[in-house]
Formats: C-alpha cells, sequence, structure tokens
C-alpha cells in the first residue's frame, strides 16, 4: 500500500523527536489520523499555542510563556543558590520533584573535544556577572557524571576563580554517564542533599 506523501511527512516529523525511532512516529501517526477531532486537532492547536507564545529565558534559559520565565520572577526562590544544569530537560527534572528551591543556569550543552563543542558555544559568558549582580553565594554542578561533564565542571571552576562563590557537584548516587532527566525524584533529592565543594 502506498502512504501518501503527506502521511509520510508527519511520520518523518514525528520520528524526529528524541524518543520516537521510526514505529513509534508511525504507531502515533495511525493514532493522530484515526481520531482526527479527539487527537490531531487538539494537538496542533496546542502546539500553535506553544509556538506563538513561548520564548527562551534571558535570564536562565527556560522556556516558558512569560519572560523572565516564571522561576526567576518567583520572589519565593533563594536566588543566594545558582544550580547549573546541561539542558532543559534536567531543570523539568529538578522541578518535578520540588526538591530545589533556588535559580537555575542551562548551559545548552557540555564541552566535547570530539563533538566540536567549545566555551563560546555554551551558556558561559553571562556566568561570572551573573553571580556578582544577584548575589549568589553557591553554585551547584548539576551536570552529568561524564567525562565532557568533569571537564566542563573544571572549567566553570576557573571561570568562577575569584569570584569567592563556593562551587559544588551532586552527591553520588548519580551513576557514572547518567542524566539528570532519566532518574527519579528521590534519587536527584539525595544528590543534592549530599552535594560537596569541589
Amino acid at each position: 500500500m502506498k502512504i501518501s506523501e503527506e502521511i509520510q511527512e508527519l511520520i518523518r516529523s514525528l520520528s524526529k523527536i528524541p524518543g520516537f525511532g521510526n514505529r513509534s512516529a508511525v504507531r502515533a501517526t495511525i493514532a493522530l489520523i484515526s481520531e482526527r477531532e479527539n487527537r490531531l486537532r487538539p494537538l496542533l492547536s496546542a502546539l500553535a499555542q506553544v509556538d506563538a507564545a513561548i520564548s527562551p529565558c534571558p535570564v536562565c534559559g527556560n522556556f516558558d510563556t512569560v519572560s523572565p520565565c516564571g522561576i526567576c520572577k518567583n520572589p519565593g526562590r533563594d536566588n543566594k543558590i545558582l544550580c547549573i544544569v546541561e539542558d532543559i530537560s534536567d531543570l523539568w527534572a529538578m522541578e518535578r520533584g520540588n526538591i530545589f528551591s533556588g535559580r537555575y543556569h542551562i548551559l545548552g550543552g557540555i564541552l566535547s573535544a570530539i563533538q566540536g563543542i567549545e566555551p563560546a558555544d555554551l551558556n558561559l559568558s553571562p556566568l561570572p556577572a551573573r553571580i556578582r549582580d544577584e548575589g549568589v553565594t553557591e553554585v551547584i554542578l548539576a551536570l552529568p557524571s561524564t567525562v565532557d561533564a568533569k571537564i566542563t565542571s573544571h572549567y566553570i571552576k576557573s571561570l568562577l576563580e575569584g569570584t569567592g562563590v563556593r562551587i559544588t557537584e551532586l552527591a553520588s548516587g548519580i551513576p557514572l554517564g547518567g542524566e539528570l532527566s532519566f532518574l527519579d525524584e528521590g534519587t536527584i533529592e539525595e544528590a543534592l542533599k549530599g552535594r560537596k565543594t569541589i
């Protein structure tokens, strides 16, 4: 059976979403077009609303419908503690469990010689000024347990030398090679509570 080009394009687009392979994209496409009123049209509406309303926060890099984002604008957050994460999924993983009450800074990746990711490719340059201007006293490096993340942590530590800020990292409990977005809230909370100065 020949599948129309429009349906093939939907399958191709869905298969590019992380966590979707070709089979998942085919199943999702069938579900969407089989129930257009209940699934496809609400999804199209939600996607259009997100596309029109969402923008990156100029302070931390999170996505939200307000600028700065709701976390950065929240006066109840502790602006003395800044948690540095690799990407938005890590921030959302920490927020999912309501285990951290400080503020965030999203790097947008980690340094990688193999992939050619250098300091200029990451959201690093605003860090020293942000720490000074916001009166940050502790920076928590909540990065994955990988070699590239350790190199990134070392670079951040040298970048912040002379600011007087305490630099800590998550405690053990994060498995080697582990990413925050794949961990349960309990593991993240224990790693956050047991963080150590580096």
